[in-house]
């Protein structure tokens, strides 16, 4: 009689911590750091195919979006709370509007900028961000990360195992920020009409400007469109880990460079 009561004692005890553990992982993840794993070529070369990050949710303050998605009713906020202001050139983690999908790209419009892009260089309220060229970003064209898609590249069919390459630049956006983008070719949104960024939202673009679905584009075409300040989750400021390969456990594949690598 005694064991049977010992064991369900202990079982008792086993049960409240795996339920305490999920709820202290749940509260980290919702308020303080949630883990991301970068699946796109858009923000290259600042955040690769395979980079591993925490966004910091304390950034921006919380909203409902703060919460997992799966529970996001738990989460009974209204607008933001807690909130600060992100900054122009910011890499933010956010929700997309319509799509309820996870995305990262660079902040570049806040509430009221008029932005505009012309031949491929951004200008922010008539001021240009200036671009100075900085080289080639050069890579394998090789299948990359999970999907195995083949990246973008300057060069003509460069063969698996050849030379991917794309025109790199430095950007200094108004106020002085800068960054690294590359172009890839002459595409449609290198050439924009004059976007005015609503009260509450704001204005994102991939660093990679040829590879990405950004705020040039309305939602409705498949783009992010103006993105309302309680779909932000949190700023990237670091990649904790990096792995070129198809699996994190391929360890051959690990980009230890990338360890802890601190963002611009």
């Amino acid at each position: 009689m005694n064991s049977m009561s010992s064991g369900k004692d202990n079982l008792m005890e086993t049960v409240k911590t795996v339920v305490y553990a999920l709820l202290i992982a749940g509260v980290f993840r919702t308020f303080f750091f949630q883990p991301f794993y970068i699946p796109s070529s858009s923000m290259k070369d600042t955040l690769l195919i395979g980079d591993f990050l925490f966004v910091n949710k304390m950034s921006y303050g919380f909203s409902k979006w703060s919460c997992p998605q799966m529970v996001n009713f738990l989460c009974p906020i209204s607008g933001r709370i807690l909130g600060s202001e992100p900054e122009r050139g910011d890499i933010v983690v956010f929700m997309h509007p319509t799509q309820e999908r996870v995305f990262v790209k660079r902040l570049i419009g806040l509430p009221g900028d008029k932005v505009q892009v012309k031949d491929g260089v951004v200008f922010i309220n008539g001021e240009e961000a200036v671009q100075t060229p900085d080289g080639a970003f050069v890579e394998t064209f090789e299948p990359q990360g999970a999907q195995g898609r083949y990246p973008s590249c300057s060069n003509a069919a460069p063969g698996r195992g050849g030379d991917c390459i794309k025109e790199k630049f430095i950007e200094t956006l108004p106020g002085g920020h800068e960054h690294s983008i590359l172009n890839v070719r002459t595409i449609s949104v290198d050439n924009t009409p004059v976007y005015t960024v609503p009260a509450d939202n704001y204005f994102f673009m991939g660093d990679n400007r040829d590879n990405s679905a950004d705020s040039r584009m309305a939602q409705s075409a498949g783009g992010v469109g103006y993105v309302p300040e309680e779909y932000l989750l949190g700023k990237v400021n670091r990649v904790i880990f990096s792995s070129a390969g198809q699996r994190l456990l391929y360890f051959w594949t690990w980009r230890s460079d990338r360890f802890f690598k601190a963002l611009q």
